[in-house]
């Protein structure tokens, strides 16, 4: 049996960048994508916290410590400037893989600075 895991999140990344003349993709900065474990052309999903759009493309890098995340092309639609967003890569595995696969899970402020790191979602009881 194969199963699809999060393999990788930006969570809570700011839109710095609608671009709808353009020919596609999400551009995010290069070291943020190291940091995820996102490869330059990965599918990405991407979920808008801001109006609820959530939408599928793919990576591109951006400058190195540019903090750009910039929704491209048609998705340029599901995101403006100063939306709020998280960025979900998955990975297929069988079981084995899976047995001890954790996610990379980065965290940042509203200037896309990585404010913490962790390999697991803790778990909030209301």
């Amino acid at each position: 049996m194969q199963l699809s895991l999060l393999k990788a999140k930006l969570h809570r990344a700011c839109v710095t960048h609608s671009e709808l003349d353009y020919e596609g993709s999400c551009a995010i900065d290069g070291r943020l994508l190291r940091a995820a474990g996102i490869r330059e052309y990965e599918q990405i999903h991407i979920y808008n916290v801001t109006n609820g759009e959530r939408f599928i493309t793919y990576a591109i890098r951006a400058e190195d410590d540019s903090r750009i995340i910039s929704v491209n092309g048609a998705a340029a639609h599901k995101a403006s400037p100063g939306d709020r967003i998280i960025i979900c890569a998955y990975a297929v595995m069988d079981q084995a893989e899976a047995e001890g696969f954790r996610p990379e899970l980065v965290y940042l402020d509203e200037n896309n600075h990585i404010i913490g790191q962790r390999n697991a979602i803790p778990v909030q009881v209301a």
